[in-house]
């Protein structure tokens, strides 16, 4: 598996080589960094800690500081991708040329925060009718029953929180790769705000 560690600039569209018009994510793909390598031996599985992103020497603790050996520098985020593919030792920097070769790949991230919401917005529940007099527009109804069991049982579609919560994309193709600029572009919607961080990994599902 390849993974790179990115950051959601926004979304455009491109023309494709056929001319068909194409929505577009696209993920800045800031120097990725090898932090440490897990190995069977010692944590009983393989993995690499990749780092990424500029973070200020007084917003770190000691216990984060440490996690960084001498020759890396301490990045904003840390995550660990089980069996990485590519060679390279402690310190190597990675950048979007790693993801070369690929057609399809996996986004991760994290969904835009809505707060607390009800269940039309929630759910897509239709709600009641608009007319005069109905009293019930965009409110869930009934939640269980009154008699045996005579309580909500587990798992019932109602108001809550909504989003802000880690969601995966699969299957996204890419449509561009730019060393240059260290861009990725891949077609269609990626979880998340712009700005915000997201994990792109090889596709698990598809490779052709």
């Amino acid at each position: 598996m390849v993974g790179l560690i990115g950051k959601k600039v926004g979304m455009t569209q491109v023309f494709d080589e056929s001319g068909v018009l194409v929505p577009v994510t696209v993920i800045q793909v800031e120097p990725n960094w090898i932090v440490a390598r897990r190995t069977i031996e010692k944590n009983g599985y393989e993995a690499v800690v990749l780092g990424s992103g500029q973070i200020k020497e007084s917003r770190l603790t000691k216990p984060y500081r440490g996690q960084f050996p001498e020759s890396v520098k301490p990045t904003r985020h840390l995550v660990e991708i089980r069996d990485f593919e590519l060679e390279g030792e402690v310190g190597a920097k990675i950048g979007v040329e790693a993801l070369e070769g690929l057609r399809f790949v996996d986004v991760r991230g994290t969904t835009k925060g809505k707060g607390y919401q009800g269940v039309v917005k929630r759910w897509g529940f239709h709600g009641g009718r608009d007319t005069h007099g109905s009293k019930f527009h965009r409110t869930h109804g009934s939640t269980g029953q009154n008699t045996h069991p005579g309580h909500t049982f587990r798992g019932v579609k109602m108001a809550g929180r909504m989003g802000g919560q880690r969601y995966t994309v699969q299957n996204l193709r890419i449509v561009k790769i730019d060393p240059e600029k260290q861009l990725l572009l891949v077609k269609g919607a990626v979880p998340g705000a712009i700005n915000g961080m997201v994990v792109v990994t090889s596709a698990k599902k598809r490779e052709l």
